[in-house]
């Protein structure tokens, strides 16, 4: 991997050595220079992550090198080196539009902090420039693959309520696209300039969760080294993205509604809350309804995130949005080339039940593309599920009465008939009725059944 580059400038030669060593040492490439004029010959030459120069320098003062650097790049950062006795100087320097400052003596550990700082906030500043020029192709509502009328409904409420501010609970199955709905509300809003922050509250250790969200202050407890900026912090100006916000504990969700009503957060270890401008956009895949009515999901965080609902419907119940997808998936994993799906192969994508959805289908084309034999998709290099199970499907016969059926208690049954198959085995008898192993619960759970 590429090092971080850094110049330093600095006409004080012990100074500008043990500044030096103390960035090398912390994993930084770092080419000096011992003057204004020396630092910008270099950087004409080359592109560096961060510029540290001194203020007061012969010739070419750190004003004028920042001054220039900001010429040609804006977005640089600059930090500039000054002593106590002219903080005048360095606060303009700031207004003039430095990164920050740091004090003679130079402090090896505010040196590194504020280097990382910076290092960080212009590998921020990258990455969302690089999604702001995705925008158009990727995070545009029409570019959201589905022409059923149940996507289209979605996709409608979230255009209108884009402009807006206010929170969003998003709700659907795994794999069926919601963090980047999330990113078309985001990206089509007056917050589109600023960051896109995502969390999947589900993945982050529970002894870390509450550092990853709202920051920690050195010292707080072993490990911390440093101040950390937490996601809300980061997401400042722009949308945070709470993924799995049903499996978060009940103490960090009293935390999160305090943010969202004060506007500001309380990092670990911290005597003074940090104000922010966030908007949050939060997904399920759980019934939080149900988690409200059994205490496990606060009711008042429920209200003040559910403003606005977008619940995204499972693959199977939009499944004339299957042959669009599986076009799209089929052009991305083979690079444009005209690659054919048979008809019996899209007949046995339309029969399937897709307990994973567009990820899965995603997925399945993927791995297709890549055991083709020719520019045509055939069943055969479909996974053997996709086949074997629709034909028993297929297989079934009904005897419907006259006085219609519960479809919930055909459910109900079917799921008792596959565990009784499979002598009470939950992951076999998942995948025998073609779902996850979760959704087998959730629906073991909604039937009472143990």
């Amino acid at each position: 991997m590429k090092k971080t580059s850094i110049l330093l400038i600095d006409d004080d030669d012990s100074l500008r050595r043990v500044m030096e060593f103390s960035l090398t040492e912390a994993g930084y490439r770092v080419q000096t220079a011992a003057s204004g004029e020396e630092g910008l010959r270099l950087y004409e030459k080359e592109f560096f992550d961060a510029v540290i120069t001194d203020i007061t320098m012969p010739g070419i003062s750190g004003m004028e090198v920042l001054a220039k650097v900001r010429q040609r790049d804006a977005h640089a950062p600059v930090i500039v080196i000054t002593a106590y006795g002219t903080i005048e100087s360095a606060v303009e320097a700031m207004k003039q539009g430095a990164f920050d400052y740091i004090t003679k003596p130079v402090s090896r550990d505010e040196l590194r902090l504020t280097v990382e700082r910076a290092v960080k906030m212009r590998r921020l500043e990258k990455e969302n420039v690089k999604l702001r020029a995705e925008v158009t192709d990727r995070y545009c509502f029409d570019s959201i693959i589905g022409t059923s009328e149940k996507m289209k409904e979605v996709l409608e409420l979230a255009g209108r309520v884009a402009a807006s501010d206010a929170s969003l609970l998003i709700t659907g199955e795994s794999g069926t696209g919601k963090e980047l709905l999330a990113k078309g509300v985001h990206f089509n809003s007056g917050r589109a300039e600023n960051a896109f922050i995502a969390v999947n509250c589900a993945a982050i250790p529970e002894a870390l969760i509450e550092s990853e969200l709202f920051g920690h202050v050195k010292g707080s407890f072993t490990g911390a080294v440093r101040d950390k900026e937490g996601k809300f912090e980061l997401a400042d100006g722009g949308t945070l993205f709470l993924d799995e916000i049903g499996d978060l504990r009940i103490d960090l969700q009293a935390k999160i509604l305090r943010a969202l009503q004060e506007r500001e957060v309380d990092r670990v270890g911290g005597t003074k809350p940090v104000a922010v401008d966030v908007r949050v956009i939060a997904a399920t895949n759980k019934d939080i309804e149900r988690a409200v009515h059994e205490g496990a999901f606060r009711e008042d965080l429920y209200y003040r995130l559910n403003v606005i609902t977008l619940a995204i419907p499972p693959l199977r119940e939009r499944k004339e949005d299957i042959p669009l997808l599986a076009d799209h998936f089929l052009k991305k994993f083979n690079k444009g080339a005209s690659v054919l799906l048979e008809a019996a192969a899209l007949s046995a994508l339309m029969a399937y039940g897709w307990p994973g959805n567009v990820r899965e289908l995603e997925n399945v084309i993927e791995r297709a593309s890549v055991l083709k034999r020719g520019a045509r998709i055939t069943p055969e290099e479909l996974p053997e599920k996709l086949n074997k199970g629709n034909r028993g499907v297929a297989d079934i016969i009904l005897n419907l009465p006259e006085q219609g059926i519960s479809l919930e208690d055909l459910e109900k049954s079917l799921i008792i008939k596959a565990l009784e198959k499979h002598k009470g085995n939950q992951t076999r008898a998942a995948e025998f009725l073609g779902i996850t192993r979760p959704t087998l619960i959730y629906r073991m759970e909604k039937f009472g059944l143990k």
